[in-house]
C-alpha cells in the first residue's frame, strides 16, 4: 500500500539496535562489552572469519529479538532462518553479513507517536536479526581520507534491525519515533543506549509532490546516522536538497548517501543496490530456528512499557497526562517518581520530578543518579509545610546538583527559610503605600494591578514568602481602603 502524504514527503527508518546486553557476540563467546578495550583485542578467529570457524548462535539474542517484537505489537515468526548477504566492505571479514531474508523473526508491528496532526501509528514492516561488521575510522573526511583503519572489536555484535513503513512526514516525526523506540528498548533492558554504536539509523527519504502535483518520488537512503539530533538534521537537509533538484529540473537518482555532521550535508556514496545485488544465500552453518515455544514464556516476563505506565500513572496517581508522558520517557525517572510519590502528595511529586528535577538534570547533562529521591521528598515536605517557598525549593534542588549537601543545611546556609507572617503583613502595607497608581488601577477593575503589588511584596521578602499568603494580605489591606 502506498502511504498517501499530502505534504509530499515520505520518510522510513531502518534502525540498527545493538543487543549489547546479550553478554557475548552473536555467533561466538567474545564479550559484548568492548567499549573501553583497545582496538582489535576483543575478538577471536570467528570475529575475523578465519577459515575453519563455525558460528554458534547466542540464545539470549534470540530472546531479546522476541522481546522487541512483542513490545512493537508485532507478529513473531514461528520458524526463521539466517542468510548470507554478500557485499564487499573492508570491515566485513566474511565478505558477507549474516542476516535474515524472507522470514524475519518479527513482522507487522507498530509504534504510536505524536505526529504533526495528532496521534500517528508508524507501521513496523519487519525486524530481523543480524551481526554487526567492524568499525572503520578514516583519516580526514570520508571524501578526502588519506587512509583508514579497522577495529574488529565490534565485528559479530548481535543486532536487530527494525524497519518502518514510510509513514513519517517530517524530520521531527522521525526524531519522535526514535525517541519513543529508544524508550521502549530501555524498558526492555536489551541494550545500553550510552554505549558507542548502540543505536544507529538509516533514513529513506523521498519527495512525492512538486508544484502541487504528485510525482514519482526517488528514494534516497542516508546511512549510519549516529544520533537522533543528527537524523533530524540529515532528513531536513535531504528534503531541501531533493526539492532543490526538482526546482532546477535536475535528475534525482536512487542512491546511498552519507551524512557529514560537521558540514550538515549529505554526500553520495554509491548507487543504491537492490536485493538481487546482495545475492542472498541460506547460511548452511546455521539451521532454521523454531522459536514459537519460547514466545509465551517471554511474554509473561515482559515489563510494563511506557504507554501502559503512562496510562497507569494518570489513573492511579491522578496526575496530568503531560506529566505522565514526561515521567515515562525514561524508566529511571518513572521509578524515581513512584518512590517520591509514595511519601508525599502525588501531584506535587509529579510536578517536582517532571518539571524541576528533570529540567535541572537535563540542563546540566547529569544522570538521574546525581540526586537522591529522599532529598526530593525533603524539599517537597519543606515547601508543603511552608518552611521554604517554591522558589527557594528550586534553589535547594539546584544546589544539591551543583554542590551536594543536605536540604536542611542548604536552607540554613543560604538563609532560605520562609519569612514570618508579620513581615509579610508589613511588606503588604509598604507595597500598597508605594504603589498609588496600581492601587487606583485595581480599584478601577484592572486585575493585573494586583499582581504588580504582590510582586513588590515578594521582592521585599526576597522570594522567601508564600505568594498566596502575600496575595491574601494585600487584598486584606486593599479592602480596608
Amino acid at each position: 500500500m502506498v502511504y498517501e502524504n499530502p505534504d509530499g514527503v515520505m520518510i522510513g527508518l531502518e534502525v540498527h539496535v545493538q543487543l549489547n546486553k546479550a553478554n557475548t557476540k552473536m555467533f561466538c563467546s567474545c564479550t559484548s562489552d568492548y567499549t573501553d578495550s583497545e582496538a582489535n583485542t576483543c575478538l577471536c578467529a570467528g570475529c575475523l572469519a578465519l577459515p575453519g570457524t563455525t558460528p554458534v548462535l547466542n540464545e539470549k539474542s534470540v530472546d531479546y529479538a522476541i522481546r522487541i517484537g512483542l513490545a512493537l505489537n508485532a507478529e513473531i515468526e514461528n520458524e526463521t532462518d539466517f542468510f548470507m548477504k554478500s557485499y564487499f566492505y573492508p570491515d566485513l571479514g566474511n565478505g558477507y553479513q549474516v542476516t535474515q531474508f524472507d522470514r524475519p523473526i518479527v513482522k507487522n508491528g507498530s509504534v504510536v507517536i505524536e505526529g504533526e496532526d495528532g496521534e500517528l501509528k508508524v507501521r513496523i514492516t519487519r525486524a530481523h536479526m543480524e551481526d554487526d561488521p567492524g568499525k572503520m575510522a578514516h583519516f580526514g573526511t570520508i571524501e578526502k581520507s588519506t587512509g583508514s583503519i579497522i577495529d574488529f572489536n565490534r565485528s559479530g555484535m548481535p543486532l536487530v534491525e527494525i524497519v518502518t513503513a514510510p509513514d513519517m512526514r517530517s524530520a521531527k516525526e522521525a526524531r519522535r519515533f526514535l525517541d519513543k523506540l529508544r524508550s521502549i528498548l530501555e524498558y526492555l533492558d536489551v541494550f545500553d543506549g550510552t554505549r558507542e554504536g548502540a543505536m544507529k539509523a538509516d533514513a529513506n527519504i523521498s519527495v512525492n509532490v512538486f508544484n502541487g502535483k504528485r510525482i514519482e518520488g526517488t528514494r534516497v537512503e542516508v546511512k549510519n546516522i549516529s544520533s537522533h539530533k543528527a537524523v533530524e538534521k540529515a532528513i531536513n537537509y535531504e528534503i531541501m536538497r531533493q526539492k532543490d533538484y526538482l526546482r532546477k529540473n535536475k535528475q534525482l537518482v536512487q542512491e546511498t548517501r552519507h551524512y557529514d555532521e560537521d558540514r550538515n550535508v549529505t554526500i553520495s556514496l554509491r548507487v543504491k543496490e537492490t536485493a538481487d545485488d546482495y545475492r542472498y544465500f541460506p547460511d548452511f552453518d546455521l539451521v532454521p530456528m523454531i522459536v514459537g515455544d519460547r514466545v509465551e514464556g517471554i511474554r509473561a516476563q515482559m515489563p510494563e512499557l511506557p504507554d501502559a505506565k503512562r496510562e497507569r500513572f494518570v489513573s492511579q496517581y491522578g496526575i496530568s497526562d503531560a506529566h505522565a508522558k514526561s515521567l515515562v520517557t525514561e524508566r529511571a525517572f518513572a521509578d524515581l517518581f513512584e518512590s517520591v510519590a509514595a511519601k508525599v502528595d502525588q501531584k506535587s511529586a509529579a510536578s517536582w520530578v517532571a518539571d524541576v528535577v528533570k529540567g535541572e538534570l537535563n540542563y546540566r547533562d547529569l544522570p538521574i543518579t546525581a540526586i537522591k529521591g529522599d532529598d526530593i521528598v525533603t524539599v517537597i515536605e519543606m515547601v508543603t509545610k511552608k518552611e521554604i517557598s517554591e522558589e527557594s525549593g528550586v534553589t535547594v534542588i539546584r544546589t544539591l546538583l551543583d554542590d551536594g549537601g543536605k536540604p536542611a543545611d542548604i536552607v540554613k546556609a543560604k538563609g532560605l527559610a520562609m519569612v514570618a507572617d508579620d513581615f509579610i503583613a508589613t511588606a503588604a502595607k509598604e507595597a500598597i503605600a508605594e504603589s498609588p497608581d496600581a492601587v487606583a488601577d485595581y480599584k478601577a477593575g484592572t486585575e493585573k494591578a494586583l499582581n504588580f503589588i504582590v510582586g513588590k511584596v515578594m521582592q521585599k521578602a526576597k522570594g522567601k514568602a508564600d505568594a498566596r499568603l502575600a496575595r491574601e494580605m494585600v487584598l486584606k489591606e486593599l479592602e480596608k481602603m
